[in-house]
């Protein structure tokens, strides 16, 4: 199964550009696997640069997971950052990283972010 990078997600999702979410689409439709550094990458992009707010950053990522042609890496760990995240209480990137911490085995996850230390698992670093 083929990759898939950042630019390419965003034309899908975002159709700003009618030819390349076209390619984007075709390229896609074998099949393509999305890796969470990309997905990180994509989440910070919609928001700096198409100012998503977190609810539609959280129908992005909930799209991609059940999207027919994309396989996300750990794809339940996805999924356990997605639910963290529509608890407002950290950005998704930030949710990821304790979601892939708490699968891997490795809590408490330290941080200086107090949004962060709210969520199990995180502890606030003093």
């Amino acid at each position: 199964m083929r990759a898939v990078d950042t630019n390419v997600l965003v034309r899908l999702l975002m159709r700003d550009d009618p030819r390349l979410a076209a390619a984007a689409e075709n390229f896609i439709s074998s099949g393509a696997w999305l890796s969470h550094v990309v997905l990180a990458e994509l989440m910070w992009v919609l928001d700096s640069t198409y100012g998503l707010k977190a609810a539609q950053l959280g129908i992005a990522v909930d799209m991609l997971l059940k999207h027919e042609h994309i396989t996300i890496q750990d794809a339940d760990v996805v999924e356990a950052a997605l639910h963290m995240f529509r608890s407002r209480s950290a950005d998704f990137s930030d949710c990821l990283i304790l979601a892939t911490a708490r699968k891997t085995g490795h809590l408490p996850l330290g941080t200086f972010d107090r949004g962060l230390s709210k969520l199990e698992g995180a502890e606030l670093v003093h």
